[in-house]
């Protein structure tokens, strides 16, 4: 997904994050700036992303509106590593897509230590990335605990730090551990992903299931800066950018996810 605000808007990119090495310490091997925020931002004012709001979105809204999950707050997780003078959060009018992460970390872990690691995480993306915050909006755990991730309000659009050339109007949801092919993935955590990619996309009456417009931001993603890509609602981060992230096992498990959040919306 700096220490201090830079000249120009940048979003920075928050790719696939290795987490604790066997002797704790972080390797982070995300890498990349979103350059082009102020082109996308235009496009999207524009409406250039689909779909757009129609007469019937707040009544889509209401109909397919998702219970709220239970969110633990990000004071749970932060420690005397958080960063004195947080620059303010950045703002989209909503959210129509989510991307699903991997944080490219230990399996093994107990669900105690997970703020533990999310901490890690925070810490080597603002201090050896400079970073502004962590990149990520959520985390989800494998007992399928969410965290708030990056601040600014889960109820909001926070623009986030993990998808290059697609981090606005979108939500970035990573789930702590490795799933590369035949790793096993909790049912706990999958189950907390589709809740909470329900929720956030009922806010819009987005179908889980649906394809959206997208304008990249970043020529450094799959499409060049201005291209209006149609993606999944609910994708996974190499639906957006060249990676292998969100691993095998957990892209595989993406169709089901998007049924069960169908089903929290009330969708047949």
């Amino acid at each position: 997904m700096r220490p201090r605000r830079p000249r120009r808007a940048t979003v920075v990119l928050l790719c696939c994050l290795p987490g604790l090495a066997a002797t704790g310490a972080l390797v982070l091997c995300a890498s990349g700036v979103d350059r082009a925020v102020t082109a996308s931002a235009e496009a999207l004012a524009a409406g250039a992303d689909q779909p757009a709001r129609s007469a019937d979105a707040h009544s889509a809204a209401s109909t397919h509106a998702a219970p709220r999950p239970r969110i633990v707050p990000r004071s749970v997780w932060l420690d005397d590593t958080a960063r004195h003078n947080q620059p303010p959060p950045r703002y989209d009018d909503r959210v129509v897509a989510v991307f699903v992460h991997h944080t490219d970390s230990p399996n093994g872990y107990a669900c105690a230590d997970s703020p533990r690691i999310i901490r890690y995480l925070y810490a080597g993306q603002i201090g050896a990335r400079r970073w502004d915050d962590i990149g990520y909006n959520f985390l989800v755990d494998r007992c399928g605990t969410i965290f708030e991730g990056r601040a600014g309000g889960v109820d909001r659009a926070v623009t986030g730090a993990h998808t290059q050339g697609f981090n606005h109007r979108t939500a970035g949801i990573a789930a702590i551990g490795t799933f590369t092919a035949g790793a096993e993935v909790p049912r706990a955590m999958t189950d907390a992903i589709a809740a909470l990619a329900a929720w956030k996309l009922g806010l819009a009456g987005i179908d889980p299931r649906s394809s959206v417009r997208l304008v990249s931001s970043n020529g450094h993603s799959r499409y060049r800066a201005g291209t209006a890509a149609v993606l999944p609602a609910l994708a996974g981060h190499k639906d957006g950018y060249m990676t292998n992230c969100p691993g095998a096992a957990l892209n595989d498990r993406l169709p089901a996810i998007r049924q069960a959040a169908a089903r929290l919306q009330g969708r047949p």
